[in-house]
C-alpha cells in the first residue's frame, strides 16, 4: 500500500466527542502561531543565529489536536519534532527560543542539544536524539502514576522511522502487558529522513502493529484536527478506564526537511510535495471555519500578523538575552557541591580573572 493510499483510508474515530467551534478557533490559532515560529526557527538557523532545528511543517493538526485533547497533568514524552504539542501544553515560546539560543535564561543554561527542550512544570519531558527512547519511559512515567494513584496517562510522540526501533517493541510489549495508561502517538510523516514509510515495513498499515501487543490500534487523517482530538479522546478515556494502551497512527506529511541538517529535495520529488501541500492542514481548517461562518479572510490575516508580531518580538527578546555565565558550568552538578568541585571552580575563576580563559 502507498503513502497516499494510506492517508487517504477511512478514519476510524469515534464522533460521540464533540468539537465545538471555539475548539477550532482555539486550533487554528494554535496552527497558525507553531507554523509561524517554525518558520522563523528555520531562517534563523539558516543565519547561523541558532544551532540546530527539527521543523514540523505539515503536522500542525495531528500535534494540536493530540495536545488539546489531553489535560494538563497528563504526561508528555516528545521526540524532537513537537513545537505544536509544547505550545498547545501552554509552554511560552519564548522559553522554548531561550533553549534554541542556549542563552543564560535557557532552563538547560545551554547544556541541552538545541531543540531539545524540557519543561518539568508543564510535565513536558526532555527529548532524546537516539530514536524512540521516549516510548519506554513513556511507559514508566504512565507504570509510576497509576501507582501513584494518580489518574492522568501518558503519551508518547514519534514518528513511522521510531516503528523499526528496539524501544517501539519492548515498549509496545511491556505496555500490553500491564496495561499500562498510555497512548501511543505515532505521526506517520511518510519519511523516517531519507526512507519512505513503504519500504519501513510490510504491514498494511502501522495502527495494525498494535494487534501483536494485545491492544487497539486507530489511524486517523492526521492532517483532520476533529479526527485526531476525537481519536486521543478516546485513547486516554480507555486508558483511565483500565483498558490499556492505545497505538494512534496519524497519517500525515513532513513539508520541510528532517532537520536543518537534512536536504529533501534528494529523495523525494517536488511534485510529492505538491500533492501533500494541497492537503495542508491549516488551509483545511481555516476553509472549513470560512464555509461554516466562523471566520472571515480578514480576521485569518489578522490572527497571522499577530502571531507573526508576536513571534518577532520573543526573537528579539531572546537574541538581546547574554549567554550564561562561564561559572555556571559548576552549578547544577552536585546538590551539595564537593570539596574537589568547589576547588575546581575557585581555579576555574581564577583563570578567567587572569584572561588565560575566555567568556
Amino acid at each position: 500500500m502507498t503513502a497516499e493510499a494510506d492517508a487517504l483510508r477511512a478514519p476510524t474515530t469515534p464522533e460521540d466527542v464533540e468539537v465545538s467551534p471555539e475548539l477550532l478557533k482555539q486550533a487554528l490559532s494554535l496552527m497558525v502561531l507553531a507554523r509561524v515560529a517554525d518558520e522563523r526557527a528555520i531562517n534563523l538557523q539558516r543565519q547561523g543565529r541558532i544551532g540546530f532545528y527539527a521543523p514540523l511543517e505539515g503536522q500542525e493538526a495531528a500535534q494540536v489536536g493530540c495536545g488539546l485533547a489531553l489535560e494538563n497533568r497528563d504526561w508528555l514524552c516528545p521526540a524532537y519534532r513537537e513545537l505544536a504539542v509544547a505550545l498547545t501544553r501552554g509552554i511560552p515560546l519564548l522559553a522554548i527560543f531561550h533553549q534554541l539560543y542556549g542563552n543564560s535564561k535557557d532552563l538547560s543554561r545551554g547544556r541541552q542539544m538545541p531543540n531539545h527542550y524540557g519543561f518539568r512544570d508543564h510535565r513536558f519531558v526532555s527529548p532524546s536524539s537516539p530514536i524512540g527512547t521516549q516510548i519506554a519511559q513513556a511507559v514508566g512515567l504512565a507504570l509510576a502514576s497509576r501507582y501513584k494513584g494518580e489518574k492522568v496517562v501518558s503519551v508518547a510522540f514519534f514518528g513511522d522511522g521510531a516503528t523499526s526501533s528496539n524501544d517501539f517493541h519492548s515498549g509496545l510489549n511491556f505496555a500490553g502487558v500491564y496495561r499500562a495508561p498510555v497512548v501511543f502517538f505515532c505521526q506517520n510523516n511518510q519519511w523516517a529522513i531519507s526512507l519512505p514509510r513503504e519500504r519501513q515495513t510490510r504491514s498494511e498499515t502501522l495502527a495494525i502493529k498494535a494487534q501483536a501487543y494485545g491492544f487497539p490500534g486507530v489511524q486517523v487523517d492526521g492532517n483532520d484536527f476533529g479526527a485526531v482530538y476525537r481519536a486521543v479522546r478516546q485513547a486516554r478515556h480507555r486508558a483511565l478506564e483500565g483498558q490499556g494502551p492505545t497505538l494512534i497512527e496519524a497519517v500525515t506529511y513532513r513539508m520541510g526537511p528532517h532537520s536543518t541538517s537534512d536536504d529533501p529535495r534528494r529523495y523525494r520529488s517536488s511534485e510529492e510535495l505538491a500533492r501533500w501541500k494541497e492537503r495542508d492542514p491549516i488551509e483545511r481548517l481555516k476553509n472549513d471555519l470560512l464555509h461554516r461562518h466562523l471566520l472571515t479572510e480578514t480576521e485569518f490575516e489578522q490572527l497571522q500578523e499577530a502571531h507573526r508580531q508576536e513571534v518577532q518580538r520573543i526573537i528579539k527578546e531572546a537574541e538581546a538575552t547574554p549567554p550564561p555565565e562561564p561559572v555556571s558550568l559548576f552549578e547544577d552538578v552536585c546538590a551539595v557541591p564537593t570539596g574537589y568541585l568547589a576547588e575546581e571552580r575557585q581555579e576555574f575563576e581564577e583563570l578567567l580573572r587572569q584572561g588565560v580563559l575566555k567568556p
